[in-house]
């Protein structure tokens, strides 16, 4: 008998653990609802109830590397950035949010910001960007040409960027229109004085023709 009241015991023991290890885990209510007021983590993965990561929220030391059909490729080239990355319903990697700004042991500043959003399974189409250094400050926006992802050919596959708007080097702003080979055909300029001007271009990126304020035609 005192065997079995050893063994009932341990049951009895065993069974409140379980319970204890249930209640904490949540495992009797998989559809769980925390609220915080603050949370510090290095890396959140945002996923689908089968599992398929849709957002990954992470400091550079934890950045994932490229999403393809439910398959990570390492990028360590990517360790620089935080920031976030989407990925849509197949798995795959369709554009991000990275950020990064420091200064180096040389006193050099490295820092810049870009949100792309990119074409299925292919890179992005739209691009904000904001990049800085001791010598130039960049801000624009990218709209590129990509093609479909069933295309093979190398000539086919190119990105090729159409519309670009953003500063200048020489402190001044412009919006530049380009063909379907990505070549320049017309530019919206104003110069850092206050200068304007539209400029049309041929196929070499020679000035065809310049209309300024002091244009007579």
């Amino acid at each position: 008998m005192s065997q079995i009241r050893t063994f009932l015991a341990g049951a009895a023991t065993m069974a409140a653990a379980l319970a204890a290890i249930v209640t904490l885990t949540g495992a009797k209510s998989p559809e769980r609802h925390e609220t915080f007021d603050e949370i510090t983590v290095g890396r959140i993965n945002i996923v689908e109830p089968d599992g398929t990561r849709r957002l990954i929220i992470s400091s550079k030391a934890r950045f994932p590397g490229y999403y393809s059909q439910g398959k990570e490729i390492a990028r360590p080239d990517r360790r620089e950035f935080a920031g976030m990355l989407f990925i849509n319903e197949e798995g795959t990697e369709n554009g991000g949010l990275i950020q990064k700004g420091s200064i180096g042991a040389d006193g050099k500043i490295s820092s810049g910001l870009s949100l792309t959003f990119d074409r299925f399974r292919q890179d992005q189409a739209l691009q904000l960007l904001n990049t800085d250094s001791a010598t130039h400050q960049q801000t624009g926006i990218s709209i590129n040409d990509i093609p479909y992802f069933k295309l093979t050919s190398s000539e086919d596959l190119t990105m090729r960027n159409r519309i670009w708007l953003g500063n200048t080097g020489d402190k001044g702003s412009s919006l530049q229109l380009k063909d379907a080979r990505g070549r320049t055909r017309m530019m919206l300029l104003v110069a850092a004085d206050g200068k304007a001007e539209i400029r049309m271009l041929d196929e070499s990126g020679k000035i065809s023709k310049s209309i300024t304020p002091d244009s007579k035609d």
